[in-house]
């Protein structure tokens, strides 16, 4: 029976960890073992959950981070100890997903790897394996990724430095370890993804696209009872409903835009709802704007997305984002920025997508949704969210490319 090892920030808690999770749970379908190692936090995992380090070791790589910006190459003793799980487990295929958020320590991991001769995937859910620090770079324009990463004019974007700045440091090192893996399948999750990675000092590699899927059966139209409920709950009935799901929420995801665009909206017709705001950025919402807090009950999103007439996703920076396949899974029209992805997940007859900043063709873009009315685009939202992103089809994909690299090492 051969044996996955996947490698997430998180376990089945967020987009990135329920895609980890969907991946675990088909492979055992297919009669692999299971296994998902974590830095953050997790929730119960069909897959065996191996923690990556403590909470303490996590303070203290953020605490590296924020004064000697050494994210990526803190919690050595962690990744040492996980190293050591690996020899025993004895994975077939090691699958990376995001190895930043303070609980991995790249070099520790990196040179094991290069060593073990284990096949390795790597799903790539941003920019962070090809920059010297950042994650994303569109918000700030920045293109020093294809030259090195000197003088970084992100150092207060995540992951924060306070001080120094050592991306350029960190992407000679970078580039060091990550491209010493001889079997190694980078897997962007869109189109545009992939053709930054060709750019980058990873080109090297063998590209797969596969994009992200969503599971279609909890993420579908809800009855009409539920709707009502949603809206009722959170005082919404009576208007067009405009909603806006991030987690965390900031300026790159849209934010300021949506304060903008409220104030253009005719309040006695239009209401807008943001999912996943703080506690501290809920009391501090304008008068008319609902605030729900961070929720990881599927069931709750599929209500609030299925009471949406139109979900808007104006953000800076996004790869692949999973909201727009959500909302397009309930039946929900989407509205986005042409940045990074988030264009390749929806069509003419499922949405709109607006250049970057123009808030007045955000509003045109919700009047028009408004004007023909949710019903016209409905039908065509689910149809294309079962037919492409059906999470049983790109997931098939990663079984598929697993049995090809053990085929291929078995061969003489």
């Amino acid at each position: 029976m051969p044996v996955l090892l996947q490698i997430s920030a998180v376990a089945n808690s967020g987009s990135t960890g329920r895609i980890a999770e969907a991946i675990g749970q088909l492979s055992m379908a297919r009669g692999w073992t299971s296994c998902i190692a974590y830095g953050r936090w997790a929730r119960p995992s069909a897959s065996m959950l191996i923690r990556v380090g403590s909470r303490l070791s996590v303070y203290l790589h953020v605490a590296l981070t924020r004064l000697l910006d050494r994210h990526g190459f803190g919690s050595r003793r962690a990744t040492q100890a996980l190293v050591r799980k690996i020899r025993q487990l004895k994975p077939d295929v090691i699958h990376l997903h995001s190895l930043h958020g303070y609980y991995l320590h790249v070099g520790v991991l990196f040179r094991y790897l290069a060593a073990a001769g284990i096949p390795v995937v790597w799903t790539l859910h941003d920019c962070w394996p090809i920059t010297g620090r950042c994650a994303h770079f569109t918000y700030t324009g920045c293109g020093k990724w294809q030259t090195g990463c000197r003088r970084c004019p992100g150092k207060r974007q995540y992951p924060k430095t306070l001080f120094v700045s050592r991306a350029k440091g960190s992407y000679r090192q970078k580039q060091a370890l990550f491209t010493g893996v001889k079997d190694m399948t980078l897997v962007p999750v869109s189109g545009w993804l992939g053709s930054v990675v060709e750019q980058s000092f990873l080109r090297r590699y063998p590209v797969r696209v596969v994009r992200n899927g969503v599971d279609t059966d909890a993420f579908s139209p809800q009855p009409e009872e539920a709707r009502r409920r949603t809206l009722k709950k959170y005082g919404l009935e009576g208007k067009f409903l405009v909603l806006g799901v991030a987690n965390p929420w900031s300026d790159r995801k849209g934010l300021r835009d949506f304060f903008a665009l409220h104030r253009m909206l005719d309040r006695s017709r239009y209401r807008i709802a943001l999912v996943g705001v703080s506690r501290r950025q809920r009391k501090g919402l304008p008068e008319g704007i609902a605030g729900v807090e961070h929720t990881e009950s599927l069931q709750e999103l599929a209500e609030l997305y299925s009471a949406a007439d139109v979900l808007l996703n104006p953000t800076w920076e996004d790869t692949f984002p999973s909201v727009n396949l959500e909302a397009l899974a309930c039946g929900t029209p989407v509205i986005t920025y042409r940045t990074g992805g988030s264009p390749e997940t929806i069509s003419e007859d499922t949405g709109m997508v607006v250049a970057p900043g123009d808030v007045d063709g955000l509003h045109r873009a919700v009047q028009t949704v408004q004007k023909k009315g949710k019903e016209r685009y409905a039908k065509a939202c689910r149809e294309r969210a079962l037919a492409l992103f059906c999470k049983s089809e790109p997931y098939s994909a990663y079984m598929e490319l697993y049995e090809a690299l053990l085929a291929a090492k078995r061969m003489p």
